[in-house]
């Protein structure tokens, strides 16, 4: 069973190493941790051939073995997706309102981060590639919680971030992964409001429901992904066919 008490403790000590991160210093390390993707490709590959061997051998449908595939493109997807959150403004320490106070006090509301971010997603292994770089920005740590799926691939990407932070000379345990893939241990996660600031469920309806309606803690609750397309009644119906059918079908598990 997983130790949450021990989660608990790293995490906390990492909350305190990332306020002491500036701009410029989280920025180096996204762009280190996008380059070491890229290296690590082969790597990250092969566990990614052993999630997908065993996939395929338990049947999982086709929409949701793609979903889990990594290849050097989708790999150098995640990293370009990195560098664009390097690009982003930070978002710590934005003011967003200031006024004065009719006793004289001017009061200033200023962005902070959350602190632990739980984030509990299904078996995209780009997620914690994703997940990381926003929370990092952001200034928080965060505790991931993929799906069983893509442990090998997870595993292998997390590794890989926690190296680049170390050569940087950041603490390590700003990601944490959750490695036991008993279901219990997730309903255990949702319970852990002494130290998880937040949860953020990332996947289709039946994920979100489950965090919504079990969790102990917070939670941001994010869209199933539905898109809707609307034709105008003076454009052309085949043409508008074609776009439906090609934006439906060109990749079904995404």
């Amino acid at each position: 069973m997983t130790d949450f008490e021990y989660i608990s403790k790293i995490a906390k000590e990492a909350k305190y190493c990332m306020n002491d991160l500036d701009t410029n210093k989280k920025n180096e390390v996204l762009h280190a941790v996008a380059k070491n993707l890229v290296a690590d490709s082969k790597l990250i590959l092969e566990a990614n051939d052993k999630d997908m061997e065993k996939a395929v051998a338990a049947g999982m449908n086709e929409g949701r073995l793609d979903r889990l595939k990594l290849t050097d493109a989708r790999i150098e997807a995640m990293a370009e997706g990195v560098r664009q959150v390097a690009d982003l403004e930070d978002p710590v320490g934005r003011i967003l309102d200031t006024h004065t106070h009719a006793n004289g006090m001017k009061i200033t509301k200023i962005s902070t981060p959350f602190g632990i971010v739980g984030i509990i997603y299904e078996n995209r292994p780009n997620v914690t590639a994703d997940a990381w770089a926003l929370t990092f920005k952001a200034g928080n740590v965060v505790i991931l919680k993929g799906a069983g799926d893509a442990l090998n691939s997870n595993m292998a990407i997390t590794d890989c971030i926690q190296r680049t932070l170390k050569e940087c000379n950041v603490d390590e345990n700003e990601i944490i992964l959750i490695k036991d893939t008993d279901r219990a241990v997730t309903t255990e996660f949702m319970k852990q409001k002494s130290f998880v600031d937040v949860l953020i469920p990332r996947g289709g309806a039946g994920l979100i429901k489950s965090v919504v309606e079990n969790s102990l803690i917070p939670v941001i609750e994010t869209g199933t992904g539905n898109c809707h397309i609307y034709v105008d009644e003076d454009f052309d119906l085949d043409t508008a066919l074609n776009i439906i059918y090609n934006a439906k079908t060109q990749r079904i598990g995404v």
